[in-house]
């Protein structure tokens, strides 16, 4: 039987029947081959998800892989067989940020698969066709369920703008952390420094292409270019007094209210140049996307749990943990 995964409220949810959404013009059904679980799934689940954010009750599931198993009215027939996976904010196309490419910020409000729209805890999912981004034919949809989050730090990843020789660092050892660590690998970095809470996941970053690995103490404090992909209370300033002056910021993570924030007299002295990314517009998911096939990510050694779908509260409580060697938990439905 057809499943799905419904949280009706926070800390209720349900595993109902689910019937296909046949595709309407400009749409494609997928059939779900498996969804990842993040830190903002366990919010939506325990109702700590910022007000707008969310839309009870829902299908969670953002970060998704499958095939396209249907196309509607002006879709390409083609798609039909094709291995993808999809952006999940459902912009509007027309407005100036759209027009731009900033789909993240989308004058028309926020609308994002698996937070206001069904996600892809289902066995299948309906959405825009021109979310789709096709992979390879030989690609491993496993591993393929992994570039949501790949995306978003590709687009961390392009705003630093990291250049060749320089001396680049990641804040943070998990699942976006060491995507990072493979992004900036490719830009042939002089150094690339890893800063985590603990040693835990030192021998991963270092295969993945870390030249140094540092908990929080002696730190250095003259890197060209610092990405921040811990989402902790005191992340930011930790990434601040890594850079040099004149150094470049790219913070990802959002803290708990209350987080200890950046000093604006340091970041005017020292002219520290800092940016934000939440989401991933079309250019950084077809950046992750280009490296996934060229085979530069490599995204299975970053999942540590594999659930039927019936196990979303186990899932949930693994997500809950803390637990420093957990990575990525993907439901199979």
């Amino acid at each position: 039987m057809s499943t799905a995964v419904v949280v009706e409220a926070p800390g209720a949810h349900r595993l109902v029947a689910h019937e296909p959404v046949g595709p309407g013009p400009g749409e494609a059904l997928v059939r779900v081959h498996a969804v990842g679980l993040c830190g903002s799934d366990r919010e939506v689940y325990q109702g700590n998800r910022p007000e707008g954010y969310v839309r009870y009750p829902l299908v969670p599931g953002h970060e998704w892989s499958g095939r396209v198993q249907a196309v509607g009215a002006e879709v390409p027939r083609s798609l039909v067989g094709r291995k993808v996976v999809g952006e999940g904010f459902r912009n509007c196309q027309v407005c100036d940020r759209c027009h731009a490419g900033e789909t993240t910020l989308c004058t028309a409000g926020y609308e994002e698969t698996g937070f206001t729209r069904p996600g892809a805890m289902a066995t299948t999912l309906t959405l825009p066709a021109r979310l789709l981004h096709v992979l390879p034919d030989g690609a491993d949809l496993t591993a393929a369920a992994l570039l949501e989050p790949a995306a978003c730090i590709a687009a961390a990843v392009l705003k630093a703008n990291a250049r060749p020789g320089e001396r680049v660092a990641v804040v943070g050892t998990g699942t976006l952390g060491m995507f990072a660590v493979q992004f900036l690998k490719a830009v042939s970095p002089a150094e690339l420094l890893v800063v985590g809470t603990g040693r835990e996941r030192e021998a991963l970053s270092r295969s993945f292409g870390a030249t140094g690995f540092r908990t929080l103490q002696d730190l250095p404090d003259d890197v060209d270019v610092v990405v921040e992909a811990a989402g902790s209370a005191s992340a930011a300033r930790t990434a601040a007094r890594l850079l040099r002056r004149g150094g470049r910021l790219v913070l990802t993570g959002i803290p708990a209210p209350g987080a200890e924030g950046l000093d604006p007299t340091d970041l005017v002295v020292r002219q520290l140049g800092v940016h934000t990314v939440f989401g991933a517009p079309p250019d950084a998911w077809a950046h992750a996307v280009r490296a996934f096939g060229a085979g530069l990510l490599d995204p299975l050694p970053l999942v540590t749990h594999e659930l039927p779908l019936a196990g979303f509260p186990e899932a949930i409580e693994l997500v809950a943990s803390g637990d420093p060697k957990l990575g990525k938990v993907l439901l199979w439905p």
